[in-house]
């Protein structure tokens, strides 16, 4: 049985949907001023991997992940380039799809936009309203009363008098706890604004995800995901609105990935210290990037460095080499790898333990492959049916280890690589050995590497 590590419980929990068979996932999109980091991309490819074995497992997955199109940072970039807010975050919506369908990632089923649901928004504080947990403050925005929700901090663990301990007000705050915060901000000056019963104005950030989640999927979600960085404030005030909103339990497991680091510190648009999505993809190609990101569990700290994409590739190289020249088209699996590979994942999504089992087939293919070619065809079969499952190996093999298409430009062109083999090709034939050395040395400098059985002469980039 599956089992999902709980934020909210802080334990691996057996997974059992609120409908037997059907899974309602919200996940937090992003917030489009920018171009998509490291971070971003994690997120994404970590719970398109969830929603894929959750769709394997034979569940109806609705998964949902919004889009924030509403925000300071956003009308703060339109201002600086002297832009509508929709250039803007058109734009950087169009950058977010084209580079993680890069990375492999499928679309969600429904993807949400917070100025498309002002109405679900407005609804869900006029009840928040009228249930007595939110307020308007002289300044005209609309509060949430914090001391009103007595669950407060159940997801982060934080106790909220020690959160009003440490709790720095700004002077032109005007609510009336530290910890309360906004679900609408009354207008201001050459700002977007909608009108509400308060007065024009717009959404806060956390009030969005409530009404888009509840509006999407109803009262009740199986999983909410998102960084781990959200965990706190973002989904505990998720919580409390949406609990203070309908009176039910929000969400039955809580998943959270961990964050991306960078030299040791998280890797943040705020510290400067991050690479976007564009920048990575413009080094290393988009399924080296997907196994870097899934070969740590997903809730453990990613670190960014060129060994590691480095070893990506490297990793990926094997995989494809014991796929090369084999047939590897089959709808059965070989259950032993099968049983295997879905107990690592039925353990909390255990991305790397899972890959371990791929690695397992490709030995035992290598091993196969010169005196039973037909049975290294069928494992060939279902290492790419269960790589599949995790959005990696779909390739033709020799596409991958040939470097078509792989960015940075290639040393040598594959027309002259073939030529050169072809020459060496004539020169072995003619048992010229030097020659023959002479042509492979020169492919090993630009780096070729070229190997040689009894079907002839295969190459690929090193």
């Amino acid at each position: 049985m599956l089992q999902i590590y709980n934020s909210l419980t802080r334990k691996k929990e057996a997974f059992k949907p609120h409908e037997p068979g059907k899974v309602r996932m919200y996940v937090c999109g992003l917030t489009v001023y920018d171009y998509s980091h490291l971070g971003h991309a994690r997120a994404m490819v970590i719970f398109d991997m969830v929603a894929r074995y959750l769709r394997i497992r034979g569940y109806h997955v609705t998964y949902v992940r919004n889009i924030t199109d509403i925000d300071d940072k956003i009308i703060n970039r339109a201002n600086e380039n002297g832009e509508d807010i929709s250039e803007v975050t058109a734009r950087f919506i169009k950058a977010m799809h084209d580079d993680i369908a890069a990375l492999g990632v499928e679309r969600p089923d429904a993807e949400p936009r917070a100025t498309e649901h002002t109405g679900q928004i407005i609804a869900m504080i006029t009840k928040l309203m009228e249930k007595g947990y939110a307020y308007v403050a002289d300044n005209g925005d609309v509060y949430y009363d914090v001391s009103r929700f007595v669950a407060y901090g159940k997801l982060s663990g934080k106790r909220p008098e020690e959160l009003r301990a440490g709790a720095r007000v700004a002077v032109e705050e005007a609510k009336d706890d530290p910890l309360d915060f906004v679900l609408w901000k009354a207008a201001k000056p050459n700002e977007p604004s909608w009108n509400s019963p308060w007065g024009p104005g717009r959404p806060g950030w956390h009030i969005e995800c409530s009404a888009m989640a509840t509006h999407c999927l109803g009262n009740h979600l199986d999983i909410h995901g998102g960084g781990q960085d959200l965990q706190f404030p973002h989904h505990e005030n998720e919580i409390a609105q949406s609990e203070g909103a309908t009176g039910e339990p929000f969400v039955n497991v809580w998943m959270h990935n961990g964050i991306v680091r960078m030299d040791d510190e998280k890797m943040s648009k705020s510290l400067g210290n991050f690479f976007t999505v564009r920048e990575v993809l413009a080094k290393y190609r988009p399924e080296e990037v997907r196994y870097f990101i899934l070969f740590s569990h997903y809730r453990s700290p990613l670190n960014y460095s060129k060994e590691q994409l480095d070893g990506a590739k490297a990793a990926l190289t094997r995989l494809y080499t014991a796929l090369r020249g084999l047939p590897g088209s089959s709808d059965k699996a070989e259950r032993a790898y099968r049983d295997r590979f879905y107990a690592a994942m039925d353990d909390d999504f255990n991305t790397p333990a899972a890959i371990s089992v791929l690695f397992d087939l490709a030995h035992e293919i290598n091993r196969l492959s010169e005196h039973d070619p037909a049975k290294a065809g069928q494992l060939a079969a279902t290492l790419r049916k269960l790589g599949g499952i995790l959005g990696l190996l779909q390739d033709d093999p020799d596409v991958f280890l040939q470097g078509i298409g792989a960015v940075g430009g290639d040393s040598l062109r594959i027309e002259t690589i073939e030529r050169l083999i072809a020459q060496r090709d004539e020169a072995r034939k003619h048992k010229a050995w030097a020659e023959s050395d002479r042509i492979r040395d020169l492919l090993a400098e630009k780096g070729v590497v070229l190997e040689d059985s009894a079907s002839g002469t295969t190459w690929r980039r090193n």
